[in-house]
């Protein structure tokens, strides 16, 4: 089971998945935030946290896995086929506005011959990949910008199973969508999304093409990056399953300073 479900790890959900939405009552956010609307917060937030789309030369939908299957798949948007290319979309988070970095996932970027990045304002420029980490599922592409805005860095450390938090990202590539839940775990692994697995768990609907997308906690502080599901009907309660920042953080500024991750290997070859 194990090995199947690494196989099925970084495939593109199709579009007809749904997943359950625990949306957070207001008087219990009222009583968090001390606010009667999350408005305001959004309103900062929602400028850093970009639509991703690629064009790449590959076999049409050969990675789509099927509807029923209650298996983890990665949060990004269904192949479409055109041109004998592979279009396919994401989200990302801008986390250095004087230099154009953006965050998103490995996935949602690979192989990708071009990227193109959607703003909240409608600007619509391209990017190149400056690196990525498949192991952990993480990347970062570059932009050429002005007036940016870039999402506050929290601290993943520190949550707690019950702190609340708001997705936000670009579903099925209807536009900037925000859906909110709680921290319903921490340290998640063995799911075979990756190879490194140190994953937020939340009940915040997580849905195709929020792959790259925010994960914020009330204080509008960046705590995780969306990317992927479990849950495929209305009628079962969906998971969503993110990279803890500090993580995400740690491998990116590795990509900036040496342009690839390291790591140490101890074992015996024959």
């Amino acid at each position: 089971m194990k090995r199947l479900l690494g196989a099925l790890a970084v495939s593109i959900a199709i579009v007809g998945a749904n997943v359950a939405n625990a949306s957070v009552p207001l008087p219990v956010l009222e009583q968090t935030s001390g606010a009667r609307s999350l408005a305001p917060l959004l309103r900062q937030i929602t400028p850093a946290v970009v639509s991703i789309a690629t064009r790449l030369r590959a076999t049409p939908a050969k990675n789509a896995v099927s509807t029923k299957d209650q298996r983890p798949r990665s949060a990004g948007a269904r192949d479409i086929p055109g041109d004998r290319q592979i279009r396919a979309s994401g989200s990302g988070v801008v986390i250095d506005a004087r230099k154009g970095l953006i965050l998103t996932n490995s996935h949602v970027i690979d192989g990708a011959d071009e990227i193109a990045v959607t703003f909240a304002d409608g600007r619509e420029l391209q990017a190149r990949r400056v690196g990525s980490d498949s192991s952990t599922d993480v990347a970062i592409i570059k932009v050429d910008a002005q007036d940016l805005v870039a999402v506050p860095i929290g601290n993943s450390d520190q949550l707690e199973v019950g702190d609340f938090v708001l997705a936000i990202g670009n579903p099925f590539q209807i536009g900037q969508t925000v859906t909110s839940g709680i921290i319903s775990g921490l340290h998640r692994n063995n799911l075979g999304i990756g190879q490194h697995e140190d994953f937020i768990q939340t009940d915040a609907a997580i849905y195709p093409g929020n792959s790259g997308g925010a994960l914020i906690n009330l204080r509008g502080e960046l705590i995780g990056i969306n990317t992927a599901f479990i849950g495929t009907s209305n009628t079962t309660p969906g998971m969503g399953f993110a990279i803890p920042i500090n993580l995400a953080r740690s491998i990116a500024d590795q990509i900036l300073k040496y342009g690839e991750i390291g790591r140490g290997r101890a074992g015996v070859m024959f």
